[in-house]
């Protein structure tokens, strides 16, 4: 059989019996002179009965001293636990070592206080936030059950939060929602309103639960906004161009035409007639080519992502190159996820525009200007860079600007075009000029 299990003293307990303790051996020697001394039975019996009380009465005093300030604070704890920081302790004083442990406890109270005051300012905030902003915020648990829902995720389900408060996502038609990619373009109707939505998901922790919070906001007519936006730059573009072209073949195709009415020709009006008939031809070329161009702009595909090894990429563009000697400098072999027929199109015309710079230089006397290519490993990423030793960029702004261009026969979509080889990649397209010298540098920026 186990033994029986014996209880232990509490606190008090042990607090009364060491007061007992200790005033045992006084008492004791008081009695023993008391009974065995000439006094008489009366005298022995009442001081006996004094000095027992006076014995009990103190230890019952000191046990008092030592539990009551521990009761005490035994209340105040547990207030704080309860939640209610008002209470505070009497006889707070730092110069006794008591009073030190009641005034940190008031001074706990003051800011287990101040910080829920500052909790509830900022939930109170957060609510009014999520309330008035206006984006469908939704809240639910591990459970897929709906937890928080705003005004604008009421407005979107028609449903006001009591009815849909609880309920599993794929009764309110969110379950799509909760799985795949977190963040993404979905097309959605929602008994409120219809339309394409951008939606973000993300997770966050609550009572140790996982939770996910999904953000759905509208983008039609953002969407809306933009394409009309595009479209009215498409069609001041395209005006443009057209009217630079137009104008001059009616102005030139009605002289030729008075010309051919007049029964009195010029003599040299052949000459005339060939000579109007080419700048036609030419206008309508250089329309032409401009079509042309913002066409193949509008149909660049999406890159075919394959291995490939960028030196002897670098080196078949820069075999293409025969203006003028294009330096490829000492760079670490390095392989790349990448679409090799547009990255090379893309390089082609960044050395394109720096061997035109540079030649532009060379020109004004400059002939040791050069072109430089070279590429280097970067954080997780590879920069292949060109830099020259031309003129530099003139108008920064304007770089990545369709149909922008200052040179007499460009077309104004090559940088454009490179900018969106890049960004299909994965990757950014930079060009800034030099700081110690004329020139530019071209920085392309790839995943690795």
């Amino acid at each position: 059989m186990p033994p029986p299990h014996r209880r232990r003293l509490t606190h008090d307990q042990l607090v009364l019996i060491y007061t007992l303790l200790a005033g045992l051996p006084a008492v004791l020697v008081s009695l023993g002179f008391l009974w065995f001394g000439d006094q008489s039975p009366k005298v022995q019996w009442t001081l006996t009965l004094v000095i027992g009380l006076f014995w009990f009465g103190f230890a019952l005093s000191v046990q008092g001293r030592v539990i009551r300030p521990l009761q005490t604070m035994a209340n105040l704890l547990s207030a704080l636990r309860e939640g209610d920081f008002a209470i505070r302790a009497r006889g707070a004083r730092r110069d006794e070592p008591l009073g030190d442990v009641m005034a940190e406890i008031n001074t706990l109270s003051r800011t287990l206080q101040e910080q829920r005051l500052s909790a509830l300012e900022a939930t109170t905030l957060l609510r009014t936030v999520m309330e008035e902003i206006n984006i469908a915020i939704f809240a639910f648990d591990a459970d897929r059950k709906l937890r928080l829902a705003n005004h604008a995720a009421q407005v979107l389900l028609r449903k006001p939060a009591e009815r849909i408060l609880g309920r599993d996502a794929a009764e309110i038609g969110l379950a799509d929602c909760l799985v795949g990619e977190p963040a993404r373009l979905l097309s959605l109707h929602f008994p409120g309103a219809s339309g394409r939505w951008g939606m973000r998901r993300s997770e966050f922790r609550e009572g140790g639960r996982p939770h996910q919070l999904v953000v759905i906001a509208d983008l039609s007519r953002t969407l809306r906004e933009e394409e009309l936006q595009a479209w009215q730059r498409i069609v001041r573009v395209l005006g443009h161009e057209l009217n630079n072209s137009l104008a001059p073949i009616k102005s030139i195709a009605g002289s030729l035409n008075t010309m051919l009415r007049s029964s009195r020709r010029p003599p040299d009006w052949e000459e005339d007639m060939r000579s109007g008939l080419d700048i036609i031809g030419a206008r309508a070329e250089s329309l032409a080519r401009f079509m042309h161009a913002y066409a193949r702009l509008a149909r660049l595909p999406q890159p075919t992502l394959a291995p490939a090894e960028l030196r002897p990429l670098i080196h078949r563009v820069i075999a293409l190159e025969t203006r003028l000697h294009v330096n490829v400098l000492d760079s670490p072999d390095v392989s790349l996820a990448c679409d090799a027929a547009q990255l090379e199109q893309l390089v082609i015309n960044l050395v394109k525009n720096a061997v035109e710079a540079t030649l532009e230089q060379r020109a004004t006397g400059r002939a040791d200007a050069g072109v430089r290519l070279g590429w280097r490993r970067s954080q997780g990423a590879v920069d292949v860079f060109v830099e020259d030793d031309g003129p530099g960029i003139a108008q920064a702004t304007n770089l990545f600007v369709p149909f922008f261009t200052t040179k007499a026969e460009g077309s104004g979509i090559g940088l454009v075009l490179c900018r969106q080889i890049a960004e299909n990649h994965g990757g950014t397209l930079t060009l800034v000029n030099r700081d110690n010298a004329s020139g530019c540098i071209a920085t392309l920026r790839l995943p690795a």
